[in-house]
């Protein structure tokens, strides 16, 4: 005859607590890429250097924009679009987007929320991602915005007998690119970096050092093909050629717009490739 079954072992101390725990009446899901996007917007439009970066960049390609098409005549654009007079704005509202991209990841770094901002979100690569996009949507509208707003008004100042028809819809669009994918390039080296100074000071350096050196290089026959290609492929220059303020006729530029987009994904992959490895 089999002996009857033993009788269960009574409960635990800590099963008894853990079957007593609390539970949370809030719902448990997984997080997603749409959390870090609010997450990343919310940062982004609450912070006082963004107002101040982009009110800056709309004062001075609106602001120099309009000036410089209320002082030209309708023939000036029988060979030029009408968005050219956002082209002198954006020669100094490029740094305000450089800037802005530098902070929104080295500012973090400064403060030292870049821990929390890990801490509540451990896939690193879907934070940086996040700012990413958020950053250049926002760069993108504001940019694009502000030369369709000066494309429309110096249209309507100059337009009669004399100007010219030519299309400027792609300057919009290429123009805007542009300095957008500038500021995502200085989001990449900031992340790298993670200092602010030194982020931006490199980013003016990228910009302005191409458009200075070819002077002194063309002094010598060695560098002068060195000094041609670093004049063209500038970053003033290569919106000059977008907005065909060298003569051409707005459709230039597109392959100073794709060497921009290899050296930001670039730096975007070098970004993403620092922050697995790196303990903060």
């Amino acid at each position: 005859m089999a002996p009857p079954p033993a009788a269960p072992a009574p409960p635990s101390a800590w099963q008894q607590a853990m079957a007593n725990a609390y539970t949370s009446p809030i719902p448990v899901r997984k997080t997603h890429l749409g959390n870090a996007l609010a997450s990343e917007w919310t940062k982004i439009k609450s912070v006082r250097s963004t107002m101040w970066t982009l009110g800056i960049f709309l004062l001075l390609v609106v602001g120099i924009g309009l000036l410089a098409a209320a002082n030209t005549t309708p023939e000036n654009y029988s060979d030029m679009p009408y968005t050219v007079p956002a082209f002198f704005g954006l020669m100094l509202g490029q740094i305000c987007l450089i800037t802005l991209g530098v902070l929104v990841t080295s500012s973090e770094y400064g403060t030292g929320m870049i821990r929390t901002t890990f801490t509540a979100s451990p896939q690193r690569y879907r934070v940086l991602t996040a700012k990413i996009i958020v950053f250049f949507v926002t760069a993108f509208a504001v940019s694009a915005g502000s030369i369709l707003l000066v494309g429309l008004v110096t249209s309507s100042m100059n337009s009669g007998p004399g100007s010219g028809d030519l299309p400027w819809a792609g300057t919009v669009l290429k123009g805007g690119l542009y300095v957008s994918l500038l500021g995502v390039l200085a989001l990449a080296v900031g992340s790298m970096l993670r200092h602010s100074a030194g982020a931006i000071t490199a980013m003016l350096g990228l910009v302005l050092v191409p458009a200075i050196m070819p002077v002194f290089l063309m002094i010598w026959e060695s560098t002068q093909t060195l000094a041609e290609k670093m004049s063209d492929y500038n970053a003033i220059n290569s919106l000059a050629k977008i907005f065909g303020a060298d003569g051409v006729d707005g459709s230039g530029g597109t392959s100073q717009l794709l060497v921009l987009v290899v050296v930001t994904a670039v730096a975007i992959a070098g970004a993403f490739a620092l922050l697995e490895k790196r303990d903060v």
